[in-house]
C-alpha cells in the first residue's frame, strides 16, 4: 500500500512539473521561458581563429606626412572568427568542382533518374527534384559524357582536339536577403493596410514596388572560375605565361593564395561555404551557424593588429625587417629585387610567422578584399560600433561607386601598403594577380 502511495505521489509530481517545461501555458503561472530547447555550444571552425571583442583606434599609426589628413577614430568591434590564412587555390578549387559536379548531375538527371531525388522519405513528390549527391559519377563513361556534352568545350574550340570542361559554363546561382533594404522604415510592413508600401532595388538595379517578403530576396549568377590571364594582363612586357597556365591548376600551387577573383566571385564563395555547412548540419538535425562572409574593413584591421593597438605592422614593430635584417613579409622590398624576401611573386600561405592572434600573411603575399565600399571620408561617418559602409553597386553605376576596400598589400607592393592601417581600393568587377581574400564568421557572443 505504501509503495502504491509513493508511486502515486511521484506520478502526480511529474505531471505537475511537466507543465513547467512546455511552451505556452504552464510553469505554475511563472515566467520560465520555453523549455526543452536544444542545447548549443559553438565549436572552433576548421582553419579559423577567434578574435575577441574589443576597441581600438582605426587609422594611421605613424607620422607619415602624406597621410596627415587621414583621421583616426575609436571604434568597438564584436568578436568573430577569421581564416588563419588567405583562401588557397585548393580550397577555392573545392568550390569550382562543386559547381561543376552540380551542373553535371543536373544534366545527367535528364537521362538517368538516379541522379535526382523526386520523393521525400514519406513518398511525397519533391518539386522541383533535388540533386542526389550520393550517386557516383563515372566521368570516363562515354554515355555519361554524351549526356554532359554541354559542359565540355565545343569541338571547334578545342586545342589539339582535347576534350575538357568549359570553365565558362561554371555558373553559381544563389540567393540572399537584402536586410539593409528590408530595414528601411519606408519599406516596413504596414499592419493597418496589410501590405508593404515602399520600393526596393531588385537584382537588375531597377526600383520596383514591394509586392511581398520575396521582394527583399536577391538573386545572382556568378562565373566562378578564376581569371588566370590576369597574370599576363597585369604586367606589360613581362613573361608570366607559366603562371597563367599553371598557377590555379597545378598541385604545386595548391597551398598558394587564390588570385584572379572578383569581389562578386568571393561573395559567391562565402555563400557556397555557408550553404555546404548549413546543409550538413540540417541533415544531422543540428542548429545552423552564422554565415561566412568577407570581413569588414574594421574587422580586417582589428584582426591584423593582433592586439597591438599602435603598431604599424602585424608583428608589432616599426620596420618590415627583424633585428637581423630578415624580411618579415612577402612584398616588394627593393627596386626590382622581388626575391630578397624569399619569393618572386606569391608564396605558400603561412610561410612567415603569424601575429599575436595566430593569423598569417595579414601583411603581404596578396592584398585582400573586404566587404566595405571605399570612400575617402569613410572614417568621418562610420559608426563607432561594428563600423562598416556597404553598397551593392548596380550595373549602370559609375566606376567610382564600384570601389571596394582592399587591405594588406601584396607581393608586388612596397612596404607602405603592407601597414595595417593603409587602405586602398579596387573595382568590384576586376581581377588582379595580387588580390585574394579570407572569410570571417560572426559568433554567438561566447568567449573562447
Amino acid at each position: 500500500m505504501k509503495k502504491l502511495l509513493l508511486i502515486a505521489v511521484v506520478f502526480t509530481l511529474i505531471i505537475s512539473l511537466s507543465g513547467c517545461f512546455g511552451g505556452g501555458q504552464g510553469g505554475n503561472g511563472e515566467l520560465v521561458g520555453v523549455q526543452k530547447r536544444q542545447r548549443f555550444r559553438e565549436t572552433q571552425p576548421y582553419g579559423m581563429v577567434y578574435v575577441r571583442r574589443g576597441s581600438f583606434n582605426i587609422g594611421p599609426s605613424d607620422q607619415d606626412a602624406s597621410r596627415a589628413g587621414i583621421p583616426t577614430k575609436t571604434v568597438s568591434q564584436e568578436p568573430f572568427w577569421i581564416d588563419d590564412t588567405e583562401i588557397t587555390n585548393n580550397e577555392y578549387r573545392q568550390f569550382v568542382f562543386w559547381v561543376r559536379e552540380k551542373l553535371a548531375r543536373e544534366m545527367l538527371g535528364e537521362q538517368y533518374p538516379e541522379f535526382l531525388i523526386t520523393e521525400d522519405r514519406d513518398g511525397n513528390p519533391i518539386d522541383p527534384p533535388e540533386i542526389n549527391w550520393k550517386e557516383k559519377i563515372d566521368w570516363e563513361d562515354p554515355d555519361y559524357q554524351m549526356a554532359m556534352e554541354d559542359l565540355y568545350i565545343p569541338e571547334n574550340e578545342r586545342f589539339f582536339g582535347k576534350k575538357s570542361f568549359d570553365s565558362r559554363k561554371l555558373i553559381y546561382e544563389y540567393w540572399w536577403v537584402d536586410l539593409n533594404q528590408a530595414a528601411k522604415r519606408g519599406n516596413s510592413f504596414n499592419y493597418e493596410t496589410q501590405r508593404y508600401e515602399g520600393n526596393v532595388y531588385n537584382t537588375d538595379g531597377d526600383l520596383v514596388p514591394i509586392e511581398n517578403r520575396s521582394s527583399f530576396m536577391m538573386q545572382d549568377q556568378v562565373h566562378v572560375y578564376p581569371d588566370t590571364l590576369c597574370w599576363i594582363r597585369d604586367f606589360t612586357y613581362s613573361y608570366n605565361e607559366p603562371l597563367a597556365m599553371k598557377y590555379f591548376t597545378h598541385p604545386g600551387f595548391d597551398e598558394y593564395p587564390v588570385v584572379g577573383v572578383t569581389w562578386k566571385q568571393v561573395n559567391a564563395f562565402c555563400n557556397w561555404r555557408t550553404k555546404i555547412q548549413t546543409d550538413f548540419l540540417e541533415d544531422r538535425g543540428e542548429p545552423t551557424l552564422m554565415e561566412y562572409r568577407l570581413p569588414t574593413e574594421v574587422e580586417w584591421e582589428y584582426a591584423a593588429r593582433g592586439g597591438k593597438e599602435f603598431s604599424m605592422y602585424p608583428w608589432g614593430g616599426y620596420y618590415p625587417r627583424d633585428d637581423k635584417g630578415v624580411f618579415l613579409a612577402n612584398f616588394k622590398p627593393l627596386r626590382g629585387n622581388y626575391v630578397e624576401d624569399g619569393a618572386i611573386a606569391t608564396m605558400k600561405v603561412g610561410s612567415y610567422d603569424p601575429n599575436e592572434y595566430g593569423l598569417y600573411d595579414m601583411s603581404g603575399n596578396v592584398a585582400e578584399w573586404t566587404s566595405t565600399a571605399y570612400d575617402e571620408a569613410g572614417y568621418n561617418y562610420f559608426s563607432d560600433l561594428n563600423p562598416t559602409f556597404t553598397y551593392n553597386a548596380r550595373k549602370d553605376d559609375p566606376p567610382v561607386m564600384k570601389r571596394k576596400v582592399i587591405r594588406g598589400g601584396s607581393w608586388k607592393d612596397i612596404s607602405q601598403f603592407t601597414q595595417v592601417s593603409t587602405r586602398t581600393y579596387e573595382y568590384q568587377d576586376t581581377t588582379k594577380s595580387y588580390i585574394g581574400f579570407r572569410c570571417v564568421r560572426s559568433t554567438f557572443g561566447e568567449e573562447f
